[in-house]
């Protein structure tokens, strides 16, 4: 099958499966955010001075490239991640090829890979949706290696390496964790080029052009940060580096429920991946393959938390290297089906609460009074939603409400939140039961300041819980318009 024909079907695929969520805002907190500070950068907003999050500032460029797109930006962003998942889909097709699968293995790798993104809470535009497409990418040229070391193309090798580790290099702009990714395609260039008979010398010099272009995007975000002065690439350098380990870890418990749910989802792809290798004889491309795996698992495990949604990087090796085992019709069916049962249980059976995100910012929108409402507990993106100022850095509402992240964000949040409430907010939405734990010294503030000075002018349903609207007691509740 030609490119684009495979690709249209791909495209075809992630459409039918993500069609039921275009326009909602609160498909994840995560990516609600992103759009929150990428429309930001676009009116001179900073991120690490302006706003704060960890994520690289090359995510966030990506969802300010995808706001000068016409419309609120909330669909755009969700047609431009189903473009990139197809994409991603067309690559693990390519790759599960050069692996010994058919075409049709390899289509059904790149669909299977599609509808577990959606199991996995990525949906919507999650990083690793967009970042994806840059590894596999990546991946797909180091499988040439074998090839290329065979026929002594040390040249070819060269410029194969620049390509993947440029490639790797955006992916760690999006997110930092491909960087284990990025290595192990390093190292096997490495390889690859003392194979192909080139000498220390030349494979030294190869190696230190690889980690330059993996390395570029990075140093030219921090330069950019540097040459603002040392407090701005202070902001940078901690809020990047520095304060993931400031972050408490969760309970053994709840981190032993996470995988286990995680594993649960993924054991079909598992299974196929377990059969591939044992199908297999050893030989150079599968070794890269199953490094890269490995490189995945270690980069899913660095973090710790493990949500869920940081299984979706696994996805690409895994639905890659499954692709002969996928031309199967049984195998196939079986796995595919596996996938359809829980797409039905987990997203299009439970309600997406899209309407009571819009009635809370049209809430917010016309009764502002030209001054900053206050988003304590909830969703970041009714800030864009109600064209609102944000009256704080930390709008991403878990740095300051939720245990999880006392004391990693630099900020002292009980101080802030106190700021923040001295300014007397027209509006404060909160929530009656938590995303995680409280912060039970800033929820105690908040608690206080509406029980003196707002009366709650609306509920609506969010997830198993519900968004709360406070308006301050000194002001008359105007209507929002209907849509």
């Amino acid at each position: 099958m030609r490119a684009l024909p495979l690709f249209g079907l791909l495209l075809a695929a992630a459409v039918a499966l993500r069609w039921r969520d275009f326009g909602n805002p609160i498909i994840h907190v995560d990516e609600q955010y992103y759009l929150l500070v990428g429309d930001r950068m676009l009116h001179g907003a900073l991120p690490y001075v302006d706003l704060w999050d960890r994520k690289p500032v090359g995510l966030f460029l990506i969802f300010a490239g995808i706001r000068l797109l016409p419309g609120d930006g909330i669909l755009a962003y969700q047609l431009a991640a189903t473009a990139f998942a197809a994409a991603t889909g067309w690559l693990i097709a390519r790759g599960g090829m050069a692996l010994g699968a058919t075409v049709r293995g390899g289509l059904l790798a790149g669909i299977a890979y599609i509808l577990w993104l959606s199991l996995l809470s990525g949906r919507g535009g999650q990083s690793p949706v967009f970042y994806n497409v840059f590894v596999a990418a990546a991946a797909v040229l180091t499988l040439r290696l074998p090839a290329l070391a065979i026929a002594r193309a040390r040249a070819g090798i060269v410029a194969n390496g620049a390509a993947a580790c440029l490639l790797a290099g955006l992916a760690i702009q999006t997110k930092y964790t491909p960087v284990v990714e990025g290595t192990w395609f390093g190292l096997v260039h490495i390889w690859a080029l003392r194979r192909a008979g080139a000498s220390p010398g030349l494979t030294a010099a190869a190696a230190c052009l690889w980690a330059l272009l993996g390395l570029a995007p990075t140093l030219a975000i921090a330069a950019d940060y540097w040459v603002r002065g040392p407090v701005v690439f202070q902001a940078f350098w901690f809020s990047n580096f520095a304060s993931v380990a400031l972050r408490k870890g969760y309970p053994a418990a709840k981190i032993a429920a996470r995988l286990a749910g995680t594993g649960a989802q993924l054991l079909p792809l598992v299974a196929c991946v377990v059969a591939a290798g044992r199908r297999r004889r050893p030989d150079a491309v599968s070794v890269i393959a199953f490094g890269w795996l490995a490189a995945a698992l270690v980069a899913f495990a660095m973090i710790g938390a493990f949500f869920d949604h940081y299984a979706l990087p696994l996805l690409v090796p895994l639905a890659m290297i499954a692709a002969p085992v996928l031309a199967r019709t049984r195998v196939a069916a079986a796995v595919l089906a596996y996938g359809a049962l829980l797409f039905v249980a987990r997203v299009v059976l439970p309600p997406t609460d899209a309407a009571s995100a819009r009635a809370v910012g049209a809430v917010m929108a016309a009764n502002d009074r030209g001054a900053c409402p206050y988003v304590f507990a909830g969703d970041a993106i009714l800030y864009h939603l109600a064209h609102a100022c944000i009256p704080t850095r930390y709008a991403f509402p878990s740095t300051l409400a939720y245990e999880s992240e006392r004391g990693a964000s630099g900020a002292d949040e009980a101080a802030e939140v106190a700021r923040v409430l001295a300014g007397r907010p027209p509006v404060i939405v909160t929530m009656d039961e938590p995303m995680a734990p409280w912060n039970a010294t800033t929820r105690a503030l908040v608690a206080a300041a509406l029980a003196d000075r707002y009366r709650r002018v609306l509920a609506v349903p969010r997830e198993d819980a519900h968004l709360l609207v406070y308006l301050r007691r000194d002001l008359p509740l105007r209507a929002a318009p209907r849509p």
